[in-house]
C-alpha cells in the first residue's frame, strides 16, 4: 500500500456495463490503493450491484443528479491523504497508483494538483483523438484560462487541498467540474501539473450522442469559463466548431465506429 494514502473516487451514473472492467484494472494495481469509493449517482441499473462485489470498494449513494455532486460526495468522504479520480469506464494500467504515488513524494507537489493524459478506445485513430483531446484539455485551455487544467478521468490532489475549495466549488451539471476544480484550484494558490505520459483508457462519450447533445455537451467548456468571469471564453468555440463538424471524419460516432469494426467493449 501507498504510504501516501490514496483513495481512488468513482462517480458512477448507470455504469453496470463498464464498472467492473474499471475496478478489475484497479485491483490489478502494482501498488495497492488505500481506499476505492464508487459514488452511485442514482443510478437506475445494477451499478451498486457490481460495486458491492469488489470486497475492498466502499460504496457510497448520492441522489442528487450531477456529476460534480458525485464527484464532491466522493471526495469529502474519502480518508486518504490524495485524492485520486477516474471515471467508471476508466482501464487504468497497472502501475497508475504507483505512478501518483512517486509523483506526490516529489518536494512541493502536496501544493499542486495532478493529471495524467487520455487513450480513448472506443473510436477510430484513437491515438491522433486522443492526442488532439489531450491539447486541447491541457494546451488550449492553458491557453484560454493562463493556468494548466485538470482532467476528470485521470487526476488526484491533496485532501488539503479539497478542504480548501470545497466550500466554492460550482454543482451545476452544465459545467465540466474538472475545469471548474482547476479554476479553484489555481484561485488557491496551488499549481497543476500535466504529465500526458501517464495515460487512462476510457471511452469518448460524445461519440454515443447525437448532435445536439454533442452541441450541448461542447457548450459546457465556454459556458464553465463564462462562470468563473474568464473573458477568453467565446475563444473556445475557434475550437468547438471545428470538432462539431469534423467528428463524423475521423469515425467518432457509433454508426461510422461500426462501420469500421470499432464497437463499444462489452462488459
Amino acid at each position: 500500500m501507498s504510504k501516501q494514502r490514496i483513495s481512488i473516487i468513482i462517480p458512477a451514473y448507470n455504469e453496470e456495463r463498464y464498472l467492473a472492467r474499471c475496478l478489475d484494472a484497479i485491483a490489478r494495481q502494482s501498488a495497492r490503493a488505500y481506499e476505492v469509493i464508487v459514488v452511485d449517482n442514482g443510478s437506475t441499473d445494477g451499478t451498486a450491484n457490481v460495486a458491492r462485489r469488489y470486497p475492498f470498494v466502499t460504496l457510497l449513494h448520492e441522489p442528487r443528479r450531477g456529476r460534480p455532486l458525485a464527484q464532491n460526495a466522493g471526495f469529502n468522504a474519502a480518508t486518504g491523504v490524495i485524492l485520486a479520480r477516474i471515471d467508471a469506464d476508466a482501464i487504468v494500467p497497472p502501475d497508475w497508483v504507483a505512478q501518483i504515488a512517486e509523483y506526490f513524494k516529489k518536494p512541493g507537489a502536496l501544493q499542486t494538483a495532478w493529471s495524467g493524459g487520455a487513450l480513448f478506445y472506443n473510436v477510430r485513430f484513437p491515438r491522433l483523438v486522443s492526442a488532439l483531446y489531450d491539447w486541447v484539455e491541457f494546451s488550449v485551455n492553458e491557453l484560454l484560462t493562463g493556468h494548466p487544467s485538470l482532467w476528470g478521468s485521470n487526476m488526484a490532489l491533496p485532501k488539503e487541498l479539497w478542504v480548501q475549495i470545497q466550500d466554492g466549488m460550482c454543482t451545476q451539471s452544465n459545467l465540466h467540474e474538472d475545469l471548474d476544480l482547476s479554476i479553484h484550484v489555481y484561485d488557491k494558490g496551488y499549481g497543476v501539473v500535466s504529465d500526458r505520459r501517464v495515460k487512462v483508457g476510457v471511452e469518448l462519450r460524445p461519440a454515443y450522442l447525437g448532435p445536439g447533445q454533442v452541441w450541448e455537451y461542447l457548450r459546457m467548456w465556454p459556458r464553465t469559463l463564462a462562470k468563473h468571469h474568464i473573458w477568453t471564453w467565446p475563444l473556445c468555440w475557434l475550437v468547438c466548431l471545428p470538432i462539431f463538424i469534423g467528428m463524423p471524419f475521423f469515425g467518432i460516432t457509433e454508426r461510422i465506429a461500426r462501420l469500421f469494426g470499432r464497437k463499444r467493449l462489452e462488459g
